[in-house]
């Protein structure tokens, strides 16, 4: 779909407008307004992991019936109580405006209302907002890594989604494995060769930007500030290509081809995440699972993960689905011990890394992205904590994301249509 784009002086520009120069043609974005955030870097780095779920989790299982620090623990969080202080369960919180079942995955990490529903392109989502920033401190800005399939909530600034990679294997070749000089060589003349674009259109840049009123010449500097730092980011590419990778004390996994051993993935990639982490090799990463139609390979679990979720409150679905629920929770409790026991420079490894466990959908049976539910660890937050908010008139879920944005030092205090951070959750320093 085209866009003509009014300016000031009545003159219009169409949306396929191009700027042209030197054989090169780029093309420009809509004329939106562009947020701009500053980070600061701190010592040791922070990092953030985001596990989102395709079906969510059943609330009554998951939440304590009490609010504040002296909660009982749910059957959900029972194999994690060791965890207790390291973890804050949130309950009564979604994104404002944002319906549409599972669609509404589109809107996990934006937040976005129209993410889904098809009356709007898609948002940058919170961890390439973070990648933005910070992704330039590592060879890979972030890793968007699923179950299986290709599918994440992981969106670009342009609401492109980006693709998933599903293999733990493959994941840590590109991580660990050395490229042969020939191919390195090559790797780092293709990034060459994409670098210097603003220059070539440089001119045709000039003669739009005078073209446009104060508003608009605002968007167009923004925009191409923008293509300046996807530069920058090419460049430190070209930098890594070069290097050699980090060494682990850890074999190539072999990848799980049963499909239907959901949480056997889920460990096994947790596993390769912990390793990218510890290496530094990135500092944000979101793990997309999906929803496995199949049958969880697990003592009780007869019937399809998929199935399940959409219970209907039959008793018979819904004890099967507590199985299979309980041993994910408990996989994510074994990947937060893993990180725990990861010395990083004189702290553990969880201490500074946000760890987010959610989904787009509050009940998957009646595909309600209402009260989604919500485990945060680490990253230096004040857990052992139930933050219980109104059931009925949800809290915003995207002030959570302004104080995770705030932790890893970014100047912010917006996210999508949301403002301000999460009220009780404070940091530790």
């Amino acid at each position: 779909m085209s866009h003509d784009i009014n300016f000031n002086f009545g003159r219009k520009i169409d949306r396929r407008t191009m700027l042209r120069g030197a054989g090169v043609a780029l093309a420009l974005p809509w004329l939106s307004s562009m947020d701009a955030a500053f980070a600061g870097v701190t010592e040791p780095p922070r990092r953030f992991v985001a596990m989102t779920l395709g079906l969510g989790l059943v609330a009554d299982n998951l939440n304590p019936t009490k609010g504040g620090r002296d909660y009982e623990l749910s059957p959900y969080l029972e194999p994690i109580a060791d965890l207790r202080d390291q973890f804050t369960v949130v309950s009564g919180s979604s994104h404002p405006g944002v319906t549409g079942g599972h669609r509404a995955e589109a809107s996990l990490l934006t937040a976005n209302p129209g993410a889904g529903t098809g009356r709007s392109r898609n948002t940058v989502s919170l961890d390439q907002y973070m990648a933005k920033h910070l992704g330039h401190h590592t060879r890979f800005p972030s890793l968007i890594l699923s179950s299986s399939g290709s599918t994440s909530p992981s969106y670009t600034e342009n609401g492109a989604m980006i693709p998933a990679e599903s293999s733990p294997s493959r994941l840590y070749a590109r991580l660990f494995i050395n490229d042969s000089p020939a191919d390195r060589k090559r790797q780092a003349n293709n990034i060459r060769q994409g670098r210097g674009i603003m220059d070539l259109v440089a001119d045709d840049a000039k003669r739009l930007t005078r073209q446009v009123g104060a508003g608009d010449r605002q968007r167009l500097d923004a925009f191409f500030t923008s293509v300046r730092d996807l530069e920058k980011r090419m460049a430190a590419s070209e930098a890594w290509a070069e290097r050699s990778k980090p060494k682990v004390d850890a074999n190539r996994p072999n990848d799980i081809g049963n499909s239907k051993d959901f949480v056997g993935r889920q460990r096994l990639m947790s596993d390769m995440v912990r390793l990218a982490l510890e290496t530094d090799s990135t500092r944000i990463v979101t793990y997309h699972l999906g929803g496995s139609g199949g049958v969880v390979p697990l003592p009780g679990v007869e019937e399809g993960y998929h199935s399940l979720s959409h219970h209907g409150r039959d008793e018979e679905k819904l004890a099967q689905l507590a199985l299979v629920e309980t041993a994910i929770v408990a996989a994510w409790g074994d990947f937060l011990r893993s990180l725990q026991s990861t010395d990083d420079t004189g702290t553990s490894l969880l201490d500074r890394t946000s760890v987010l466990l959610t989904s787009n959908l509050g009940n998957a049976s009646s595909h309600d992205n209402r009260n989604m539910p919500v485990l945060l660890a680490g990253g230096g937050f004040k857990h052992g904590q139930h933050l219980a908010f109104d059931k009925k008139k949800n809290y915003a879920l995207p002030r959570m994301y302004i104080s995770l944005l705030q932790r890893l030092g970014m100047e912010v205090d917006q996210f999508a249509t949301t403002t301000g951070t999460m009220q009780g959750l404070e940091m530790t320093s």
